[in-house]
């Protein structure tokens, strides 16, 4: 086994989990679900059937995966954040097999007690505020909160709000990496760019 699991784990059979993930305190990972490498998945987290997530994921206390989401590598999902995966749920109405799905992009974050309805897409480097409730997509880099969620800014790679000059340019505070704004959303500029814009300017 080239993972760590808490012996009050629960692991069903087959499951897929990579090298050097960890899993703690009562939690359950159910079966056909796919786990990247280094993961962390902390205390009373249960992985429902067919979930898959990315590389150096980190899952904190009391968070339920519900089948239908995916999430990238880097994703980090806060204490106690929600996943739905059926729009109109009845408990006299059996609806399996008709869950809606969710992905979570690459480096995207989802604060603590946020909640995300099913059938709406995280974007990459997202960042979805304590206590949000999504009920729509989410573009990449974009900053969510609010119930419903609503969008009042951009975030870096790092984490740092974003701050746009009026010719659509940002500098994260953290990285020194350099954003601008495109099509109405965020690109990140890469590093030739940048060395070539110094040279022009």
């Amino acid at each position: 086994m080239n993972f760590h699991a808490h012996e009050t784990t629960v692991i069903d059979s087959p499951c897929e989990i990579g090298e050097g993930t960890r899993i703690w305190h009562f939690s359950h990972i159910m079966a056909n679900c796919k786990i990247g490498e280094r993961c962390n998945i902390g205390q009373n987290v249960v992985i429902s059937p067919d979930v898959v997530l990315g590389n150096n994921v980190k899952i904190q206390n009391n968070v339920s995966v519900y089948t239908g989401v995916t999430c990238d590598d880097d994703v980090f999902l806060g204490p106690s954040c929600v996943f739905t995966n059926v729009t109109n749920p009845r408990s006299g109405v059996n609806r399996r097999g008709q869950y809606d799905k969710t992905h979570v992009g690459k480096g995207a974050t989802i604060g603590a007690n946020a909640t995300i309805v099913c059938g709406h897409n995280i974007g990459a480097y997202a960042f979805i505020g304590a206590g949000a409730v999504v009920t729509k997509d989410v573009p990449a880099y974009a900053l969510v909160v609010g119930n419903p969620s609503k969008q009042i800014g951009w975030m870096s790679e790092y984490g740092s709000r974003l701050h746009f000059n009026a010719e659509g340019h940002a500098v994260c505070g953290e990285s020194g990496e350099r954003y601008r704004l495109v099509d109405e959303g965020v690109r990140k500029e890469l590093a030739s760019a940048v060395a070539d814009a110094g040279k022009t300017s």
